[in-house]
């Protein structure tokens, strides 16, 4: 068990000794079976301290929590912790052996493009003849098989159940929406990261961040806690680009259409038949239209180069390529 709390932070033990194992992770009451983990998280809508009594009812018998309950039960072990959702993120991960670290994970945040960035370098691989993993708000995908999505980024739990399941089906590449909720949320705390994507920021989601500042603070954090290994990919021409890789240890890249940046692309022609770009100094035509897909199409060019992509495959089978189902202009 001390593999499953690693880089946790105990503040406190009550109750029964800490188990030998437990066979599986739950932070829904509901879903708890016997011998299980139960996390009390503090959501939106509730408080999972609320359901602990419920959780051991289920079978659990480990319960995680920031807060120890009032009535401590002799024969249920409790471990009290500074922050549950971090520990449901390490937990998760822990769990199932870190399978984001067996996978070249990207993910892709920002405001606009995140959906439509992900599923063209889901589309790219997988014409280059790689086995693709795609996680996303209209669909998680593994290879061609589609599974239904709920919402912008699944919890802990259910995102390392899907990679593990991409590995185990040949994926090589994966990629992610990471949503501002998430990264918030800690849902990603624990994912190994081989790159991360920056499009754009607008005063879009305030209704849950409340002010810009701390809208922009949660999607630089994606960027700070990146490894030195990974690449960090940054909009040049946004005006939060330079914000978002100011801090990171990662190495630094930028790309756009205006500014100086190191995948640069130009815009020759935007007909209602596609786009005619100029890319890294080679003129292609592609299918997608609009000025907001000629970023996302350089963002998609830059992170393949930078994942080691040949170049002129890339270019080809760019200008083939089609944009994410139901979006037009993110």
């Amino acid at each position: 068990m001390s593999n499953l709390f690693a880089n946790i932070k105990i503040l406190n033990t009550q109750g029964a000794e800490m188990p030998t194992s437990v066979k599986s992770i739950h932070f829904d009451s509901r879903a708890v079976q016997e011998d299980s983990l139960f996390v009390a998280v503090k959501g939106l809508q509730t408080d999972g301290h609320r359901y602990i009594a419920h959780a051991i009812e289920q079978g659990a018998k480990l319960i995680v929590c920031e807060k120890l309950p009032a009535d401590i039960q002799q024969r249920i072990c409790y471990v009290q912790v500074e922050d549950a959702a971090l520990a449901l993120s390490l937990l998760a991960a822990n769990f199932y052996e870190h399978p984001s670290k067996k996978i070249k994970l990207v993910g892709i945040t920002g405001t606009n493009g995140k959906t439509s960035t992900a599923t063209l370098l889901y589309k790219l691989f997988t014409q280059l003849g790689y086995k693709v993993g795609l996680i996303s708000t209209i669909e998680n995908k593994i290879g061609n098989k589609v599974l239904p999505t709920q919402f912008t980024t699944p919890d802990p739990i259910a995102i390392n159940v899907l990679l593990q399941d991409m590995i185990d089906q040949g994926c090589e590449y994966a990629f992610m929406e990471v949503s501002s909720h998430a990264i918030h949320q800690q849902r990603i705390a624990a994912l190994h990261f081989v790159g991360a994507v920056f499009t754009n920021l607008t005063h879009d989601h305030l209704d849950y961040h409340k002010t810009f500042k701390a809208y922009l603070h949660t999607k630089k954090q994606f960027f700070d806690n990146l490894p030195p290994s990974a690449f960090a990919l940054s909009n040049a021409d946004d005006r939060n680009g330079k914000v978002m890789l100011q801090n990171t240890n990662a190495r630094k890249f930028t790309y756009g259409l205006k500014r100086q940046a190191n995948f640069k692309a130009k815009i020759i022609d935007n007909a209602f038949s596609g786009l005619q770009l100029f890319i890294d100094g080679v003129e292609i035509f592609c299918r997608l239209i609009g000025v907001f897909n000629a970023y996302n199409l350089t963002a998609v060019y830059a992170t393949a180069i930078l994942l080691g992509a040949d170049r002129h495959e890339v270019l080809t089978v760019l200008s083939n390529l089609t944009t994410a189902e139901g979006r037009f202009d993110v």
